[in-house]
């Protein structure tokens, strides 16, 4: 949820597949009328650790369960959502899926809030091409 005026400390996972795949939620900007794509996860409450965050996220979302989470790196982002500005700190982890039924999958559809939402695997390659847009702006380094 974008709170104007608010810094956001959000913990974020990308789950590979072994076909170059990774998988993402998808959004839409009804401002833009643009689609874009985004890893996984979600704000980090009071007294809550970012990798606790994942782990909680991805199990709220989808009801999956997380293994071999290793820390990738922070990245701040400054974005324009809806005609609004927001601010966000991303704290970065590189994650498995503990069932594998999760590789298996082609999307999985949840609801985030009031929002019905897509989580789906994606070809790394269409980001690198620009055919999708990957948010937030610098994240294709993590990939």
């Amino acid at each position: 949820m974008l709170k104007e005026g608010k810094i956001r400390v959000l913990a974020l996972g990308i789950i590979r597949d072994d076909r170059d795949r990774v998988f993402l939620s998808q959004g839409f900007d009804p401002e833009t009328e643009e689609n874009f794509y985004r890893a996984m996860g979600g704000g980090v409450e009071f007294g809550e650790t970012s990798k606790e965050t994942l782990k909680r996220e991805f199990y709220e979302e989808i009801q999956a369960e997380l293994t071999n989470i290793k820390y990738l790196g922070c990245l701040e982002s400054i974005f324009n959502f809806k005609g609004k500005q927001g601010h966000e700190i991303l704290f970065i982890y590189e994650c498995d899926f503990v069932d594998p039924n999760f590789y298996h999958v082609e999307s999985i559809n949840f609801n985030e809030k009031e929002r019905q939402k897509t989580a789906l695997w994606v070809e790394i390659e269409k980001f690198r091409s620009g055919k999708f847009k990957l948010v937030p702006e610098g994240f294709l380094t993590y990939l």
